[in-house]
This record gives structure tokens, sequence and C-alpha cells, in this order.
């Protein structure tokens, strides 16, 4: 080999490099398995001839995550407030501390003054019957959707009046039999709970006597479902929630969004209290949409049900744990949300900062414009809802590489330019945002 020493010579031994005290502090995040991985690749690397000996371990810490857990925190420049994709509601720092707080052994289902059980999560449902008066009683399950099943598989299985074996019905318009995300359908999920559901009216209109005509001893309520991701328009009519109350059976209203009061901003997205003031048995809602707090699935209404509700087989398996239960009890009782503070973020304060970012960029040699545009609610709410903003706007390219970044900066395309709006990334970001453009490959910038 003329002289020339093997590359496998100079590769470090893994035991001397473990010990290194940088490794063994990333050995406390991501742990040993994960470590070694990386730090196999490094070495490997070395055998190649691409870097150094001296730098593996530089190389092992470039390549590890920040956490043993593949998820990335994401700056969320979309304009879109309540991103599905990007988990819906960022928490609150309060939420974010009991979180971290409740990680460990907590009293979730112990009262340490008497040493006995105690109801789990009673600060988070005492929070929630605290937030919404009307209520009689509250519930938390894992989502939505399993506040809706669990409603639908209880209700149903109850007896009917008439001594008749055959199932219970749900009467809901056809007009609110709604798709609700990555092809999940409404009737599919009631009917994957044994329910019949009894269609009634139209897709555009419904009257009450439609109800009326299919309400019976088969009966175990009536679902009114808020479409909150379409509007349809023109010839149509519902029948409103104090109408229904009339019917003589239970009157299920599915909110979807986790408005709990109205909202001046979102005058048409219904809310829990008033639903419930207008006559409604049960109203079932998401944690994680215009609420800004966890996922999870809001039961609320009267205390008998509930009660049923929370006594069901079923709602064991859609029990909430103590990391949503302290997230949700934070939500309820701390400061606002970051939901909140995007949604009435002013169009004044967005365009004063998204200057500034073009300033800052200008003065680094980058240059890039400041447009007006409008930001959406999203996570199915308010779907007509639009907000004034201000973004700032690059060559198309420059996508990729703020997603692949650390941290990831996710914009959004539209008519050929990559807009980033800083509606929803906090104040305190701003710099973050502006160092992970100006971080993008001189390439980009001569387009």
């Amino acid at each position: 080999m003329d002289g020339a020493v093997d590359p496998r010579r100079r590769v470090p031994r893994t035991d001397v490099l473990l010990a290194d005290p940088r490794l063994a502090t990333a050995e406390a995040t991501v742990g040993r398995v994960r470590l070694k991985a990386v730090l196999g690749a490094a070495q490997d690397r070395v055998r190649r001839g691409e870097i150094p000996p001296e730098d593996v371990v530089p190389a092992t810490l470039a390549a590890l995550p920040a956490t043993a857990a593949g998820l990335r925190p994401v700056l969320n420049a979309t304009g879109v407030v309540l991103h599905t994709n990007l988990g819906r509601a960022a928490l609150s720092a309060a939420a974010v501390e009991a979180v971290v707080a409740a990680a460990g052994h907590t009293d979730v289902e112990l009262d340490l003054r008497t040493g006995r059980r105690a109801r789990r999560g009673r600060g988070a449902l005492a929070a929630l019957a605290s937030a919404v008066p009307a209520a009689g009683a509250v519930h938390v399950v894992n989502n939505g959707a399993a506040a809706l099943a669990l409603v639908a598989t209880a209700l149903t299985a109850a007896a009917r009046p008439d001594g008749e074996a055959a199932g219970r019905e749900i009467v809901v318009s056809r007009g609110e039999l709604v798709e609700i995300g990555d092809g999940f359908r409404l009737p599919d999920l009631l009917a994957s709970t044994g329910a019949t559901l009894r269609e009634v009216g139209t897709t555009n209109r419904t009257r009450l006597a439609d109800y009326a005509a299919a309400v019976g001893p088969a009966t175990a309520f009536v679902l009114k479902v808020h479409p909150s991701n379409f509007v349809v328009r023109g010839f149509t009519s519902a029948v409103p929630v104090e109408e229904l109350a009339t019917l003589g059976v239970p009157v299920v209203v599915d909110i979807g969004s986790g408005l709990l009061a109205p909202d001046p901003l979102l005058p048409a997205e219904p809310d829990a209290a008033t639903a419930l003031r207008a006559g409604a048995t049960l109203v079932t809602a998401s944690g994680d949409k215009l609420l800004g707090g966890p996922q999870a699935g809001l039961l609320l209404g009267d205390a008998d049900l509930v009660e049923l509700l929370r006594r069901h087989p079923l709602a064991r398996a859609l029990r909430v744990d103590k990391l949503t239960l302290a997230a949700l009890e934070a939500t309820l009782t701390g400061p606002e949300t970051p939901t909140w503070r995007a949604l009435r973020a002013t169009p004044a304060a967005l365009r004063l900062r998204t200057e500034r970012l073009r300033d800052q960029l200008a003065a680094g040699g980058l240059k890039a414009e400041v447009v007006g545009t409008e930001a959406v609610v999203g996570g199915g709410g308010a779907p007509e809802v639009t907000l004034d903003s201000w973004a700032l706007a690059l060559p198309e390219e420059y996508a990729e590489p703020l997603r692949l970044g650390d941290p990831p900066v996710v914009g959004r395309l539209e008519r050929g330019r990559l807009l980033l709006d800083l509606r929803c990334v906090p104040v305190d970001r701003d710099e973050a945002v502006r160092a992970a453009v100006a971080r993008v490959p001189q390439p980009w910038r001569e387009r």
C-alpha cells in the first residue's frame, strides 16, 4: 500500500468514542441504541475518507435528533391557524408546563388528603364544567369522533320504550352526513357502533316536520352536526336546536370545533353554551381546535346521560391519559392560548413584523417582498372566515430547504411563490425564521 495507512486503522474505537462526555450527554437524551447507530454511520464516513477521524464526534452530534421521539417542532408559517398536518392547536406555555409536571408520578386518581382513590381528572373536569355552567355534567374522551361514537354506542343500546328488541335509531339530516377528513365519514363512524341511521330531509333543505315524521319508539336521539368544513348556500334550510328540542327525544349536537362560548370573531360558529341553553341534551366537541388545547373529545350536558356515558364499558377504551388531562386543565384555566392570539393578530402588527424580517434579510443581501394575503382558521372550522394578513414572498424553490432545515419552516405555495405568514409564529421565533431563510443555499438566492 506504498506506506499508506489503512483507513480502517484511522477509525476511532467505539468504546473510546462512547466515553466522550459530549456523547454521554447525547446518550441520556436519545438512548444508547440510536447513539451507536448514528456513531457507526459517522465511523463509516471516516472509512470512506469523507471526514477526518477527529470529526466523528461532531458529525455524530450533528446527525442526532434533538429528542428521542421522531416528531420535530415546526414553525407554522402557512397562515392556517389550526393546520391538521401540523397537529392543529399549539399548546400554551402553561399547558406545556402542566404536561411536563404530569409526566412523572401524579395524583391523577389519588386524594392526597385522605390517601384514597379519587375521581380521575377531577381538576380538568371541574375546569370544563366551570367554563360551561349550562352543562349539568361533563366528561372527556380521547377525541371528538370518540365522543360521538360513545354517545351512539351507549344511547342506541338502551331499551326501547315499547319493549321491542329491534335496534334503536339515530335521526339525522342528510345535509349533515359529513366527511371529516382523510376519508373518514360520519355515517360510517356511526354505523360502526351498530347504530341504525334514519336519514331525513334532503342535502340542502331539512324541516322540523321531516324530523317529527321520523321520530318514534325506535328513536335513540336526534343528531345535529355542524358541517364545519363546508358551506351550502342558496335554496337551503336547517332546523335550529331549540326547535329540535321540542320533539320529545334527546338532541345531541356535535359542534365539532370546541368553541365553548360565543366568539364575536366567529359569529357563525356554534358553541357549547348556546347549544345547551337552546335545549341540547348533549354536546360533543374537540379539544384541539378553537379551544386551543390538546386532542380530546368533550362531552357536556344532561347529568344522567353523561354519567351513563362515563360508566359505559367503551368509555374505558376511550379514556384520556394524565398528560391530556393536565394540558386540558391548563388550557381552560390558564392564559390566552396561541390559537386565540393567532386568530386575533392584527394586520398592522403582522405587516410590521414581516417588513422587519424583509429588511433584515435585505441587509444580508437577500431580496424578498412583503405581500398582503389571507389566513384561514383551518382544522375543519369556520370554512368561510378569512383573516387579513401579510406574508414574506420568496421563490418557491425555498420551500423544500426550509422544510428540511432546523427548525423546519413550513409556508404555503401560491402562484409560483413561497409565502411565509407569521400569524402562527410566536414573536420570539421571528429570528429563527430569518436565520432559516438566510441559511438556504446560495444557488436559490440567485434565481
